[in-house]
This record gives structure tokens, sequence and C-alpha cells, in this order.
């Protein structure tokens, strides 16, 4: 009897490993290589100019933005993969933008002021917000997407929060579908655009550095 319980304990704490989300019970922001700058669609890297993954630094993981113009490149999503988000409560973000007091960061499809949102996207999604896949993708709050400028700044929502989804939907509008992007989560992160789409890409006037300082799931 104790072989067969301690066999059964054994095997939940490994589904339940499988399950836990990032950053749930988990000490360590991911590390540089788990990140992924893209989205890639089709074999096709919407971040132009950019490299694969972020860069490891001391005190977290960075990459700089192309700059200083659209032509020159502009970054869209760094995301991390996920199995779950079922349980979670907040997602929440500490970032560091170095960069001279001049510079500045627009839409690269309308020039707007350059924003940043947090972002979580079900598995399975084929990018096309059609359908289904209509809520598929959600971003922030409109309250808690941020503008991008130099210095430290940390972000945290609450996934009971008013979150976006990808096509007009607001969580209180269709409860049901957020709750199912959460439990088959397979990517979250941080996505940056402008009033054109959270999500379409932001270039830099100048050099300037983007480096997570902290990324958890509580």
């Amino acid at each position: 009897m104790e072989r067969l319980s301690l066999t059964l304990v054994l095997c939940a704490a490994t589904v339940l490993a499988a399950l836990t989300p990032l950053g749930i019970a988990a000490a360590a922001t991911p590390a540089a290589d788990e990140w992924s700058i893209g989205p890639v669609i089709r074999g096709r890297n919407y971040s132009v100019g950019m490299p694969r993954t972020l860069a490891p630094e001391p005190d977290g993981s960075s990459f700089h933005f192309p700059y200083p113009s659209r032509s020159a490149g502009h970054v869209h999503a760094v995301t991390v993969p996920v199995h779950s988000l079922a349980g979670a409560k907040r997602i929440t973000l500490t970032y560091r933008i170095d960069a001279a007091p001049g510079v500045r960061f627009y839409g690269q499809e309308n020039g707007g002021p350059g924003w940043l949102s947090l972002f979580i996207q079900q598995r399975g999604d084929n990018w096309s917000a059609k359908g289904r896949y209509a809520t598929y993708r959600w971003y922030s709050p409109d309250e808690r997407i941020e503008t991008l400028k130099r210095g430290v700044h940390t972000v945290s929502v609450e996934l009971d929060e008013e979150w976006n989804a990808v096509v007009a939907w607001k969580r209180s509008a269709n409860p049901a579908a957020f709750e199912a992007a959460l439990a088959n989560a397979g990517n979250i992160g941080l996505v940056f655009g402008s009033t054109s789409g959270l999500g379409h890409g932001v270039y830099a006037t100048g050099p300037a550095k983007f480096t997570i300082l902290d990324f958890r799931v509580d």
C-alpha cells in the first residue's frame, strides 16, 4: 500500500509540474534563450531586423530596438512558451529602457507613440483572428497599456481585469473564451505597437536597449 501511495504521489507531482504555468512556484525569470522575438507566421518573422531571441545580461535579458526609422526594422512580440495559465492570478513585468533623453518610440505602421502590452496566446492559434481564432490572443486592458519611455517600469495585470481580445471582444463580453485561452495558453509575454495594433511593431529614433528585469506569473 505504501508503494502504491508513493507512486500516486509521484505521478500527481509529475502532472502538476507539467501543468504549472510559468512563474507559479518558480523563482527565476525565463533565461534569455527561452524568449522568442517574432512572431514567425508561415516562415516570415514580422520583427524585421531583429535576432530570434534575447541576449543575456547580468540583470536580465535584452534586445536593442531597430533605429532610427521604420526602414531599419521593428520589433513586434517577445514571448515565452507556457503549458497553461489555469489558476493563475496575475502577470507582472519589470523592465528597463536605456536610451538618451531625446530618443522616441513610434509604431511602424502609423507613426503614433510606441506602446507595450502584455500578451496571452492560446495554443493552436492560426493568426487569422477569424471565427474561433478571434479570441485566441489577448492584450492588456486599455488602462494598462504602457507608453514606451526610458527608465525602469513595472506593469502588473490581474487576470480578472478587462483584457482585450484580438478582435473587439473585452473579457467581460466573452469570459468563457478568455478562460479557455488561459486554460490552453501556449505563449505569453509582451508585444509592441501603437493605435493601429498593439502587436504591430515599434522602432526607435536612436539607440535604445530594452531589458526584462523580471517576468512572473503568480
